[in-house]
């Protein structure tokens, strides 16, 4: 009597395909069985039990380079390479969790890009200015952008924001800047709210918006205009706000905001001397102490002159 079963019915009783099966044989996990007489594969108890144990381990995440090893250890051996891969399974677990989470609350947006204290407080900003759904997506979209471009400084940006918002006077340029996203370029009140923002900075230079490490980087220039043009094109008065407000940062104070991550020009293109002398160019009396000798207030007098 023939004794064994075919590869098709092993596959069967084991829960697996042929294929599996194969698969188990080429990378030494299930011995080939002997053949019949009419030179077919009969897979005995002894080959199902092994059969068995492979897609037992298999299914429970055991990778197959470990589990020839696994089956053939000391049973203290085998033991404890079940408890490494319970550890390393329990790590995909909270992996895979971690990735359902945000998934779900990227259901609500991008949200799930900005730390949750941060989606916090600008939820609370939006509610405070009477933010718009639109409004708070192209916050947030800008949010993320700094984090994405300039991830060493997104913290000090945010915490610049939190000191400024406590600033009364911050407090109503912003909400101007927000209304002014109904207006036209050419409206007068642009002109008048890229010189107040601009006077606020010259007064407050600490609280520039530009994240720290932005200078440090070889394109800092680069990611400075993909960071302050966003959402100019739907908003056509930023952008000519914008413009403004840098003009007069540089007319006033000397302070280039796309320029301060260059690298400073070499002395012979402008003697320090030539730059400091007063009778040069007197410093202007609104400037912040010190501004003078920033690498990039340099840089911008002496292409200005």
């Amino acid at each position: 009597m023939t004794v064994g079963v075919t590869i098709g019915q092993a596959a069967a009783f084991a829960g697996v395909t042929v294929k599996a099966v194969r698969h188990y044989h080429k990378h030494g996990l299930l011995d080939e069985p002997r053949r019949d007489t009419s030179g077919y594969r009969r897979y005995g108890p002894a080959n199902l039990l092994r059969l068995v144990q492979i897609r037992t381990l298999a299914a429970a995440g055991v990778p197959l380079a470990e589990i020839g090893t696994m089956l053939d250890a000391t049973p203290d051996r085998f033991a404890a390479a079940l408890a490494d891969a319970e550890r390393r399974l329990d790590d995909r677990i909270d992996e895979l969790i971690a990735r359902r989470d945000t998934l779900r609350r990227l259901a609500t947006g991008d949200r799930a890009l900005l730390p949750a204290r941060v989606v916090e407080a600008l939820d609370e900003v939006a509610a405070e200015f009477g933010f718009t759904e639109a409004d708070v997506t192209m916050a947030r979209e800008g949010l993320v952008l700094v984090r994405a471009l300039v991830p060493e400084g997104f913290d000090d940006y945010v915490g610049k924001v939190e000191r400024a918002l406590r600033d009364p006077a911050y407090v109503r340029l912003v909400k101007v800047l927000w209304r002014a996203a109904e207006w036209e370029p050419d409206d007068p009140r642009v002109d008048e709210l890229a010189t107040a923002m601009a006077d606020y900075f010259v007064d407050h230079p600490d609280l520039l918006p530009v994240p720290a490490g932005l200078e440090a980087r070889a394109d800092a220039a680069v990611r400075y205009n993909l960071l302050s043009h966003y959402g100019e094109e739907e908003r056509p008065a930023w952008a000519r706000v914008r413009v403004l407000f840098e003009e007069r940062l540089r007319s006033v104070a000397g302070i280039d905001l796309a320029a301060r991550g260059e690298a400073e020009p070499p002395p012979t293109s402008a003697p320090r001397g030539a730059r400091d002398r007063p009778e040069a160019e007197p410093p202007p009396t609104s400037a912040p102490r010190g501004a003078r000798d920033r690498p990039a207030v340099r840089t911008a007098r002496a292409r200005n002159r």
